[in-house]
């Protein structure tokens, strides 16, 4: 059964074709994996999808019902959540209070309070509760954003980038937690430029480029289509 449903999606800005008639759907308990080149209108899929901007055209469907025009905050209590490609938190806060304000979204202080130390224990991030964000390796600053994603109890999270700027030892920690998080049913969408990690996380992808869906399928099959080597790999892949 489809939770997430993306139907002829476009996104203009002026003369620009950010996102051009983008459909696919993605079943319950997946992972679907979301690779292009840069500037390719990845993000701004994302930001359709979780209601940050308006489509010009198209429809999202979550759970059977259109969410377009929904505010982001609704979809949140609805069960989808999104990351950000550069983390947003408070810096000065603690992990313990960023992640807690997450966890306000569906339980009163008090137990969002003791909720948020057991998410950050999850994540890897025991022993952290006091220290603030701009304190934290970036390695950490990642587990973090999905920790507030996490605490707000999600049935489907959007990760954009959740891997960037980490080494291939430091994507582990994150990888494992997304895995765990998927054994457990939450529906997982992933835009991932580290693609050892993709191909190993995800079970279906598809390929983005210039806005529009060139391609569709399992890992396998998306390293072996000619047009994705073309737009995205060149010559050579190594996964």
């Amino acid at each position: 059964m489809a939770i997430l449903e993306v139907d002829g999606v476009t996104k203009r800005f002026g003369g620009l074709v950010a996102v051009d008639a983008v459909s696919f759907s993605v079943e319950k308990g997946e992972i679907l994996g979301i690779i292009g080149p840069n500037g390719a209108g990845k993000t701004t899929l994302f930001g359709l999808i979780s209601s940050f901007m308006p489509p010009t055209a198209g429809d999202v469907r979550f759970e059977g019902r259109s969410i377009v025009g929904t505010p982001p905050h609704l979809l949140v209590k609805d069960g989808l959540v999104r990351s950000f490609q550069i983390v947003q938190t408070f810096a000065d806060m603690s992990t313990l209070d960023v992640v807690t304000t997450a966890a306000l979204v569906r339980r009163p202080m008090r137990e969002a309070i003791e909720y948020a130390a057991v998410i950050l224990k999850r994540v890897g991030l025991a022993g952290k509760e006091f220290l603030t964000p701009k304190q934290l390796s970036l390695q950490d600053k990642k587990l973090l954003e999905v920790a507030k994603c996490v605490a707000t109890d999600p049935r489907l999270i959007l990760l954009d980038e959740v891997m960037a700027g980490l080494t291939l030892a430091e994507t582990e920690a994150p990888l494992a937690v997304i895995r765990d998080l998927n054994a457990q049913g939450v529906t997982i969408v992933m835009i991932e430029h580290v693609m050892p990690v993709i191909m190993r996380a995800a079970h279906r992808m598809i390929v983005v480029n210039f806005g529009a869906k060139i391609a569709e399928g399992t890992p396998q099959q998306i390293l072996e289509d000619k047009a994705v080597k073309d737009a995205y790999f060149g010559d050579h892949i190594d996964a």
